[in-house]
């Protein structure tokens, strides 16, 4: 928990002050006295008495006790200070600018753990080392410019990069995205973005807090608590966007398995910020204009009205609005024909409705009225604004500001002239808005939000399972990939269905199981993990005669140990995987098995554990979930009892978090039943 004297200080002492507003000590001392911090300052520095007009000590023993201390001295004093601070100062909140820490060396890191000790002992909070420091309702103790505009209703924004959240303000002020806090957790020697997410969890007041959170991630270091934080908050009322930077898969350890190659930390983030409700954003500007859409009235249907005085851009936003699912619905019938009348000649009304380069603020009115009293097949209005630069278009700007007050449907103002009519804009700005500078992005980024539901997690089922058997199994095997036996057993005690199978040494064994299983079977290569690259299967043996030659050919493989039979099963063959990434714990993952999943890669993926609600989810987000349901006469599966299969595959992984990787691959399922036939496990104890 963060300590409130970082939060909300009475005093601050600046270790590091100066008359030199360009170094980070005189920086932050003029941002404070700029933005008024209501408590008393405390200067730092051996060479002045008056810095900036603020009494200033030669020593940090010479002060008097304070509550929050913001350093901007050389990394190697840092120590001694942060002692002086703690034991004789009461000093419970600490921010630290100063870099050459753990992001420099291993003397860096060890002098950075010594400070997060001695704070902790003193039941205080460190935010950074190097970092630009805090913005929020009490002070502005950053050393970096532009501020942005602070709001109580704005949006609190996290950044695990300083100069990261600097671009993002800079950006997001353009386009009138307000502020409530912005914290920069630099190095996160003992707080990171993750606590901080906890802290605005735990402090959060629904008629005060702000609604809107924005991540910026290098590095995710709890993913559980990231997850209970941001879903408790989406559950209260909140939205949540966040980019993970670092989204490349190299470096993933060597793949033994399709689950193996196709899960990794990548694919793990986006399942965590599925299953908490995060939406994910790939760049700047996409965040900040994700973050504004949260701002604005809720979206609630897909029909959306394009009002526009230039054909282009609106043309681009029906495409991209039709691509990402939202529809732009023709606009006929008698009050299309009578709005029309009302407006130039040439003007179309058929959606976009396209009022012409001479289109004034009145008939901008008149279509909004329309749209919004006698279109009730619209959900939302979108407004494409801008000018030439030969006149100005602050009456249009006022109507447009007067209809978002007042309309129940969103009205979402794109405002691409940001030269032509800067000062246009900055005056609607000024009113409160928010504006969308670029059409298709904002396409993008209204169809992420709109897909958007409240996570829902909850069980609507419970599986029972042999819980001594999937011990003693795990108990007693070694490191690596189990045999066949072994995963035949873990999956039986698991509940989930396996094709009745028979392991041969000999031809004479291979006769009597087929005896017992019936014709036609399948034999399958015992030794080699990937069975069929080495040629390792064999399918619709139909004879005694065909079996002995099949076993034959196995055998003489490189590496065959022996055969496994099973009887021909016939369905829609789907995967199920289940991989450990890290401290995210285990993905798990389904698609149509196969050589789909190796050509097509169409997977689903969610976070362990996975209920009932979110496995059916993960089935029919598939794009393949029509050849699931069944196409042209084909008989489907059984998307229940998929989704069934999927949960249990969930709880193994759960009660044995050894199992590294697990690949169900395929499962062949139709109407009535869903059967494994080909399986993995390696563990890792």
């Amino acid at each position: 928990m963060l300590h409130k004297n970082l939060i909300n200080p009475k005093s601050i002492a600046i270790v590091g002050a100066s008359n030199n507003i360009h170094t980070p000590g005189g920086s932050v001392l003029k941002n404070l006295i700029e933005h008024h911090f209501k408590g008393n300052l405390i200067a730092v520095n051996p060479k002045e008495t008056v810095v900036q007009g603020v009494k200033c000590y030669q020593e940090v023993s010479k002060i008097p006790e304070v509550e929050l201390a913001i350093i901007a001295i050389a990394a190697k004093f840092t120590l001694e200070t942060v002692k002086v601070l703690t034991q004789q100062k009461n000093t419970k909140g600490f921010i630290i600018f100063s870099a050459g820490f753990s992001e420099k060396d291993d003397e860096g890191k060890k002098l950075e753990q010594e400070i997060v000790n001695e704070i902790k002992n003193a039941g205080g909070t460190l935010l950074g080392p190097n970092n630009i420091g805090l913005i929020n309702q009490n002070y502005v103790g950053v050393f970096t410019r532009p501020i942005p505009k602070l709001n109580s209703k704005g949006v609190d924004f996290i950044s695990g990069s300083g100069a990261t959240a600097v671009f993002i303000i800079e950006a997001a002020m353009a386009t009138g995205l307000t502020f409530s806090s912005v914290y920069s957790v630099g190095n996160s020697a003992q707080i990171g973005v993750e606590e901080i997410l906890e802290y605005l969890d735990i402090t959060f007041d629904n008629t005060t807090s702000s609604k809107v959170k924005l991540l910026y991630i290098e590095s995710i270091e709890n993913p559980q608590k990231l997850l209970k934080h941001a879903l408790s908050l989406i559950q209260k009322g909140c939205k949540i966007a966040a980019i993970k930077a670092g989204s490349s898969s190299a470096g993933s350890r060597a793949a033994s398995s399709h689950t193996g190659a196709l899960a990794n930390s990548d694919v793990a983030v986006d399942a965590l910020f599925k299953k908490a409700g995060i939406v994910r954003c790939y760049g700047r500007n996409e965040l900040i204009t994700v973050a504004s859409i949260f701002t604005l009235p809720v979206l609630k249907g897909k029909n959306i009205a394009i009002i526009t005085h230039a054909g282009g851009p609106a043309v681009m936003l029906t495409d991209t609005l039709s691509k990402n699912g939202l529809n732009v619905p023709e606009i006929k019938g008698k009050e299309a024909t009578e709005l029309r009348s009302k407006l130039y000649l040439g003007s179309s009304v058929s959606n976009p409705i396209d009022f012409l380069a001479t289109g004034n603020a009145e008939q901008l009115e008149i279509i909004i009225d329309y749209c919004e009293n006698k279109f009730p097949e619209i959900d939302a209005i979108v407004v494409i604004f801008g000018s030439p630069g030969l006149f100005e278009v602050y009456d249009v700007y006022e109507v447009l500001n007067k209809k978002m007050r007042t309309c129940k449907k969103p009205i979402f103002p794109v405002l691409p002239s940001v030269v032509n009519v800067k000062k246009e804009i900055d005056y609607f700005i000024s009113k409160g808005n928010v504006m969308f500078p670029d059409e298709v992005l904002f396409g993008n980024a209204l169809a992420k939000t709109f897909k958007l539901s409240i996570p829902n997690t909850e069980d609507t089922k419970s599986f029972t399972v042999d819980l001594k058997t999937i011990r003693n199994i795990i108990k007693n095997s070694t490191n690596g990939f189990l045999q066949p036996q072994q995963v035949k057993e873990l999956l039986i005690a698991a509940k989930i269905p396996v094709v009745n199978e028979a392991i041969c040494n000999s031809k004479e064994e291979c006769i009597l199981a087929s005896q017992k299983l019936g014709f036609p079977v399948v034999m399958k290569i015992v030794g080699p993990i990937h069975k069929s690259d080495v040629g390792g299967i064999i399918l619709n043996i139909a004879s005694k005669e065909n079996l002995v030659d099949s076993f034959n050919k196995i055998m003489q493989i490189k590496n065959a140990e022996a055969v496994l039979i099973q009887p021909m099963k016939k369905g829609i063959e789907l995967f199920i995987g289940a991989k450990k990434e890290g401290n995210f714990g285990h993905l798990v993952l389904c698609g149509l098995g196969g050589i789909y999943i190796e050509v097509l890669k169409d997977i689903n993926s969610s976070l362990a554990p996975v209920s009932i609600n979110e496995a059916t989810e993960m089935v029919q987000n598939l794009k393949s979930y029509k050849i699931i349901e069944g196409v042209r006469n084909q008989e489907g599966v059984n998307k229940d009892l998929f989704a069934e299969i999927i949960t249990k595959i969930s709880n193994l992984v759960t009660i044995a978090p050894e199992i590294i990787e697990l690949d169900l691959n395929p499962l062949l399922g139709n109407s009535k039943e869903i059967i494994a036939v080909d399986a993995r496990i390696s563990i890792e104890k």
